[in-house]
């Protein structure tokens, strides 16, 4: 429990600075790309985070399972398996993505190295999936802190540097941004690939175990396609969200342009500043998928009790504080980015869909351990079909507009949250309050 706790609190403080850095690389952004710029922004940065789901095809969460629930001399054989199945996917992923930029009216409003920036980012989010996966799942969150801290830090100087000594026009530097954004990619991996061949140089030299290609690659293939499954269709979700949002917001009476500076606002400012303290959440889920794998593996109930609710406390710890900051303080933290009225009231309407987040993301960490993949992507189809449908029907009115697509949003959040919640409950024979149930609690 200790190591939990150790491992948490490593990833927790890195992730903080990591945090307050990004915060200063939206600023930035915010202020050099305006609000049609920075809408344009957070309109590809979905596209980006797909490719990279793809591309690394979640093997560093089936790596970090495999690696937490089993023996030690199993590890540099399946390693090995591994990175011959990255490989293999990177390739054909480059392929398929070559064919598809190929096409003219894709991305044909952005700068045309773009696309290159897009092929690029396939070998580096392929390859450096394996170390990720590894050091996750021998829990040296040192390593992996430390990297998300480098990220951060190269993004920002890159972006700091040229944009103090030079000026762009607004294609050329959102082209700058995203090339920042993918370099910092490039830093990691750099930085993960060179300690994991010192550990794999290692493993190779002391006594392993051999396993075949066929079954190393049904382990990772059991828990890396319903995962690859779920973050796909998160991050098509996400894709089209922008164009529904601006689809609405014109049916609403909004004119094109403030459509899009009206979304840059809702994503580029108050969901900037609403996930801040996100970082907690994914720090807790580094750290739960291998512990709930290795407790689940040896259906020790008692200490994935225990890891539910303790993770569950130390959210609420922070959530509800954040969200109350974040409500009375909207006017000037939205006012550190450009003055809008507009982005403080989405700031404030949007605490539930924050807090919940917070609840949600360790929650998905812990139906992967469990081998409940399939039933997250289950509830995410059920909460994005409402949340949808919720903003298309209210955000269309011109009375409601904005706020009728952030109660969407927050409605498909707490259903998802309540869905997890749940099925969780049931899994590890708990009720709802983490007590033992009567019999046929469920029934």
């Amino acid at each position: 429990m200790n190591s939990f706790f150790r491992g948490t609190i490593i990833l927790i403080v890195a992730a903080f600075f990591s945090e307050c850095i990004e915060f200063f690389v939206n600023m930035i952004l915010a202020r050099e790309l305006r609000e049609a710029g920075m809408g344009l922004y957070m309109s590809i940065l979905p596209v980006v985070i797909m490719v990279m789901v793809i591309a690394s095809l979640e093997l560093p969460i089936s790596i970090s399972k495999f690696i937490a629930e089993n023996n030690r001399s199993l590890h540099y054989n399946f390693l090995q398996h591994a990175l011959n199945l990255a490989v293999f996917v990177m390739l054909a992923i480059t392929g398929v993505t070559v064919l598809l930029l190929s096409f003219p009216a894709v991305l044909s409003g952005f700068h045309p190295y773009v696309k290159w920036l897009l092929i690029g980012l396939i070998p580096i989010a392929a390859i450096s999936s394996i170390a990720k996966g590894y050091f996750i799942g021998v829990q040296q969150m040192g390593k992996i802190a430390t990297s998300n801290f480098i990220r951060k830090v190269f993004q920002f100087g890159v972006l700091l540097s040229i944009f103090h000594f030079f000026e762009y026009e607004q294609e050329k530097a959102l082209l700058v941004a995203l090339s920042a954004l993918i370099g910092s990619e490039l830093i990691v991996f750099l930085y993960l690939i060179s300690l994991f061949i010192i550990h794999i140089q290692i493993m190779k030299n002391s006594p392993h175990t051999l396993m075949s290609g066929k079954q190393a690659r049904q382990k990772l293939l059991a828990v890396s396609l319903p995962t690859v499954g779920l973050r796909i269709f998160h991050a098509v979700t996400n894709a089209i969200q922008p164009f529904l949002i601006h689809f609405v917001l014109i049916a609403a009476g909004f004119g094109a342009v403030a459509a899009t500076e009206h979304f840059g606002m809702l994503t580029g400012v108050a969901m900037t500043i609403g996930f801040f303290p996100a970082f907690i959440a994914h720090s807790l889920m580094i750290m739960l998928i291998p512990n709930v794998s290795d407790a689940y593996a040896r259906k020790d109930f008692e200490k994935l009790r225990y890891l539910l609710q303790q993770s569950m406390l130390f959210t609420m710890c922070y959530g509800i504080p954040a969200v109350l900051i974040m409500y009375i303080f909207a006017e000037p933290l939205t006012a550190l980015f450009f003055s809008s009225t507009a982005a403080a009231f989405y700031l404030k309407l949007m605490w539930p869909y924050f807090f919940f987040h917070f609840l949600v993301i360790p929650m998905q960490a812990y139906l992967i351990g469990l081998g409940l993949v399939k039933d997250a992507l289950l509830h995410s189809v059920w909460s994005h079909v409402i949340s949808f449908s919720v903003m298309f029907a209210l955000g269309s009115q011109p009375s409601l507009n904005m706020a009728g697509i952030i109660v969407g949003m927050n409605a498909g959040i707490v259903l998802l949250t309540m869905l997890h919640y749940l099925t969780i409950c049931r899994k590890i024979g708990f009720t709802l309050l983490l007590t033992k149930p009567k019999e046929n609690f469920y029934t």
